[in-house]
């Protein structure tokens, strides 16, 4: 039984993709390159001791804008299964890495290792989950509301850019911190806003096209925007999971 289960599911999902094959498949071979040309560049960065670690961590951002961007704006049900799929592989690798399983364990451990900060435990690293779910849950929880067409875009806009923009301007330009303890500088966070509005100017007239989205909603946008760069700069712990729901709560109001 639990084997015809097994193999329906399979059949499902080959017939799901192959029903539009020429975009779909086009969209695999896309990620697929994306993938591997990012982790050759991935592993000689964390080769290079000059490179900050809040940097490399950042990389990791910007190749979800290109991977996710194209295929939530044209094919957004093929995204949904994606990003399944993708959580059960990052799942299965955490468990070769944790149990160090021959021959890959060691190698993935030293790969993931240059990534973490003090947010990943000795044991788990859940960094690259929670980019991931940040990803995908506002995609998942919109449900196809076109009244909303941003809000599938919320944890895309909120980490691959705002996020990403925030902690390089702050790095390299900032010089006004929020606290004097803290590392986040007002710079980054005006960067990360002004970012996340930018990209939401390139992506309207694209989303106009499905009759909804109105010049009065530039408003609540910019207020969205604005308090989750705020929230951003004062959030510490998973961050990658908690900002996207937040930004994604205010753009659905």
């Amino acid at each position: 039984m639990g084997g015809f289960l097994c193999f329906h599911g399979f059949h499902r999902i080959f017939n799901f993709v192959i029903g539009d094959p020429l975009k779909r498949l086009s969209l695999c071979i896309f990620w697929m390159l994306v993938i591997c040309a990012s982790i050759l560049c991935f592993y000689k960065i964390s080769k290079d001791d000059k490179t900050e670690r809040i940097l490399l961590r950042k990389y990791y951002h910007l190749v979800a804008v290109l991977m996710f961007v194209p295929a939530l704006a044209f094919q957004p049900e093929f995204l949904d299964l994606a990003f399944g799929a993708a959580l059960a592989v990052f799942l299965t690798l955490e468990i070769i890495r944790v149990w160090r399983i021959w021959p890959l364990g060691q190698l993935v451990h030293q790969f993931m290792n240059a990534f973490t900060d003090h947010r990943d435990s000795d044991i788990l690293i859940v960094s690259h989950f929670s980019l991931l779910l940040g990803c995908a849950l506002p995609e998942w929880l919109s449900l196809r509301y076109n009244d909303r067409p941003l809000a599938p875009f919320a944890g895309i806009l909120s980490l691959g850019i705002g996020d990403t923009m925030a902690s390089m301007v702050g790095h390299k330009y900032g010089v006004l911190r929020w606290s004097k303890t803290g590392r986040k500088t007002i710079e980054g966070t005006v960067a990360g806003i002004a970012s996340v509005l930018a990209v939401c100017f390139v992506l309207v007239p694209h989303l106009a096209s499905t009759g909804y989205l109105l010049i009065e909603n530039w408003m609540p946008l910019i207020v969205a925007a604005t308090v989750s760069g705020l929230l951003e700069a004062y959030t510490e712990q998973l961050d990658n999971a908690f900002i996207p729901l937040v930004f994604y709560s205010l753009l659905c109001l």
